[in-house]
């Protein structure tokens, strides 16, 4: 295969990220619906209320988040064979800033919630296809959850890696379910 693109997911790929999204959900009372989704939904001043709430979890758990074992092989990889790398991640600009930065982190196309695009829908995947001027086929997603197996799927993006030890939850995508980035750098070896 030619890929000439990676479009990664943020926390959970590149850093782990101490987020309990039980907890999360919970105390903001979401429901089955999605945070972004539910958020956005609210008026005011519960929306900005929630929103504040929300912030901090994420700010704390950026404080806390490392660098997942084997990515910065896996990114000088892709580099070496010309391969560009795309961040698309329903967090902060504010917090991908920081942990790029604190993690000397660089992709040619970095995509956060204030574009107003958020997964599990395609949007913003599509948004880095248009962006890099490159067609689904030309791109593998690698993301750690369903929605973005679902973003990819949405997004006509065919290659997926889902890093996860839990195989059992992506049974409805395409996917390919690997436990490390080593073994997922290895598969993709194989492929180019």
């Amino acid at each position: 295969m030619s890929f000439r693109a990676a479009i990664f997911d943020l926390d959970g790929t590149i850093v782990e990220t101490p987020y309990d999204w039980s907890k999360i959900k919970a105390e903001l009372g979401t429901g089955p619906v999605p945070i972004l989704s539910y958020l956005e939904g609210l008026r005011e001043p519960e929306r900005s209320r929630k929103w504040e709430i929300l912030r901090r979890y994420e700010d704390e758990a950026t404080q806390g988040a490392i660098l997942k074992e084997g990515i910065i092989p896996f990114l000088k990889f892709l580099a070496e064979k010309n391969i560009r790398t795309a961040l698309v991640t329903n967090n902060s600009r504010k917090n991908v800033r920081t942990l790029m930065k604190r993690f000397d982190l660089e992709f040619d196309c970095v995509i956060s919630r204030e574009r107003g695009l958020w997964k599990p829908s395609g949007a913003p995947l599509i948004e880095v296809l248009r962006r890099l001027k490159l067609r689904p086929s030309e791109c593998f997603a690698v993301g750690d959850s369903v929605f973005d197996a679902a973003a990819a799927r949405d997004a006509g993006i065919e290659t997926v890696f889902i890093l996860s030890q839990d195989k059992t939850r992506f049974g409805s995508f395409s996917a390919q379910v690997m436990s490390t980035v080593a073994e997922l750098q290895a598969m993709v070896e194989d492929l180019l």
